[in-house]
């Protein structure tokens, strides 16, 4: 037996944010975003490297911890 809400796919509720190693440049983070909320990679990539040049302190520390804190992504 089978329980979808109405109002979701199955393919959204199990959605997890994790890092995408299949297609990382440096640890996988801005490709586990894209991936997460549905962009091309390159637009999550050129995003963080504008706000590197704006805020390069905060977005060095918010990509070294999500780096840590994500879980690699176990399914393709």
């Amino acid at each position: 037996m089978l329980y979808e809400r109405e109002y979701s796919s199955s393919q959204s509720v199990n959605k997890r944010l994790s890092k995408d190693g299949s297609h990382k440049k440096l640890s996988g983070v801005c490709a586990g975003i894209a991936k997460y909320y549905d962009y091309p990679r390159l637009v999550i990539r050129v995003a963080a490297i504008a706000a590197l040049i704006m805020l390069p302190v905060a977005m060095g520390v918010a990509y070294v911890v999500a780096s840590v804190l994500l879980p690699e992504n176990t399914y393709q």
